[in-house]
Formats: C-alpha cells, sequence, structure tokens
C-alpha cells in the first residue's frame, strides 16, 4: 500500500474497518498482477477514472477492479449454475448469473460515486461561505482550506477528503491553480467546476479571492435553491402514476365484492 500513496492510506483504512474485505483483498490483490496485461492504457485510464470518482474507492487500483469484476462474475456463473440445476433452466440462468455478477464492481462503484458527488455538491457552499470568511479574517488560501479541514466535525466527508487532498498537493509544492484543477478532475460537477473557474480566474486576473469565494457561495446556493424548486415541480407530476395505481386498487378493493355480488345473484 506504501506505492499507492493516498489511495494506500485508504486501503489500510478500509483493510482495518472491513474484515470481510481484509479476507479477500490478498486474492484480488493476487489476482489483479495475473490480469494487469489485459488493459489497454485507454481502458485503465478509464478505470482510473471510476475509481477516482469513487473517491479511490477502497484503495484499489484499475487491475484490481478488473479483478474484482472477473471474480464476481466466476462467483455469479457458480451462483447461477446452481439456481440453474435447481429451476431446471440450465445455461439461462447461469448466463444471467454471470453477467449481473460481473456487472455488481461497477454498479457498486458507480453508486458510491454518485452520491459522493451528490454529497460534495451539497456541502460546497457552506464550505465556501467558511472559506470566504476565514480569507476575510486575514488567512490566507492555504490557511482557510485547513480551517475547513479542521473544523469538520466528519473526516470522512468526501468534501472534506478532497480538500485535505487539495491542502495536500500544494504542501508538496505545486501551485494552487494545479490543486484546485485536480480537485475539478476528482469531481466534475457543475458546482466544483465554477467554484474552480472562478479562483483560477482571481489568480489569473489578481483579482481578490475572498470576495470571488462570497459571489460563489452566493451563486451556489442560488442554484441550490432553483434546483430544489425544480425537482419539487417534478415530483408532483411523476407522482401522478403511482397515485392512479393506488386509486385504481383502492377502487377494485371497494368495488370487487359488489361485483361479485351481483355476479353470483344472476
Amino acid at each position: 500500500a506504501n506505492r499507492l500513496g493516498l489511495r494506500g492510506l485508504k486501503r489500510q483504512k478500509v483493510l482495518k474497518e472491513n474484515e470481510m474485505w481484509a479476507s479477500v483483498e490478498p486474492l484480488i490483490r493476487w489476482l489483479g498482477v495475473r490480469v494487469s496485461g489485459i488493459l489497454s492504457d485507454s481502458q485503465r485510464d478509464e478505470l482510473e477514472r471510476q475509481i477516482g470518482l469513487a473517491g479511490d474507492y477502497m484503495g484499489i487500483t484499475a487491475d484490481e477492479y478488473l479483478a474484482m469484476t472477473l471474480l464476481a462474475g466466476f462467483v455469479g456463473g457458480i451462483v447461477g449454475a446452481f439456481g440453474g440445476w435447481i429451476t431446471e433452466m440450465g445455461g439461462i440462468i447461469f448466463v444471467v448469473g454471470v453477467m449481473l455478477g460481473g456487472a455488481m464492481p461497477y454498479m457498486q462503484i458507480s453508486g458510491v460515486a454518485q452520491e459522493r458527488l451528490k454529497n460534495i455538491g451539497r456541502g460546497l457552499p457552506y464550505v465556501i461561505d467558511l472559506m470566504a470568511l476565514s480569507m476575510g479574517a486575514g488567512l490566507d488560501f492555504p490557511g482557510a482550506v485547513r480551517q475547513v479541514v479542521d473544523k469538520s466535525s466528519n473526516p470522512d466527508d468526501p468534501l472534506v477528503e478532497e480538500f485535505t487532498l487539495v491542502l495536500q498537493t500544494m504542501n508538496l509544492g505545486r501551485t494552487r491553480k494545479e490543486a484546485v484543477l485536480e480537485f475539478a478532475r476528482r469531481a466534475p460537477i457543475e458546482t466544483v467546476t465554477e467554484f474552480v473557474n472562478s479562483l483560477v480566474q482571481a489568480e489569473d486576473r489578481g483579482n481578490p479571492v475572498a470576495e470571488v469565494l462570497a459571489i460563489q457561495a452566493t451563486v451556489s446556493r442560488t442554484r441550490r435553491s432553483v434546483r430544489a424548486e425544480e425537482l419539487a415541480a417534478k415530483a408532483g407530476v411523476q407522482m401522478v402514476g403511482p397515485l392512479m395505481l393506488v386509486f385504481f386498487c383502492i377502487m377494485g378493493l371497494l368495488m370487487g365484492p359488489a361485483l361479485m355480488n351481483i355476479m353470483a345473484g344472476l
């Protein structure tokens, strides 16, 4: 894990907290080495991107991601073969088991990535507010980021993890622009993109970063309110279908016995 840097730290943390993963991880690591020659550079970059969007999911690499997919497909095939033997449906259940098993790692990592990006989008306006207040009080940008990290009550929050990475990137000697652009690459959502673009433009043009952050926080909150209003408006339309089904079910329960009595009388 030492050669993986921050991803290795996450792997060590997951290994301590998840006993099941700790028992399976040596097999995944061994199988990942064996299949490492299968992936092309573009395929490996795509898998690395998916893992990065999920916050370096469990500290795995692209080769281990492929190994997990193959192992899950193998286990799914065994379950499918057993189910096909019981139901006497044979190959169909086997193929379905292999496909579902192989898709499980992708579905899991994609779900984690979507939830992570959603949490980042929700929490970023408040973080920008805190950074603007900190810089207005005299702190520089790294000091404001450190305030976000230190004042957080949940160190496992994805937004805190990303700002920790930004702070560590700057501590390694990279520029603020490079650090925030890396943040935008790992969390490619509209709120983060606008935040990063505003910081980059402020740095290029020499504008006060504190004022830019204050404006960006207001814009982010406004967009969040508009998004909530849009979802609320769509919810009423989306509930029409389920409500109609409930209505027909109730009508069936009320009218069914009466119809049965009428039919019995005839």
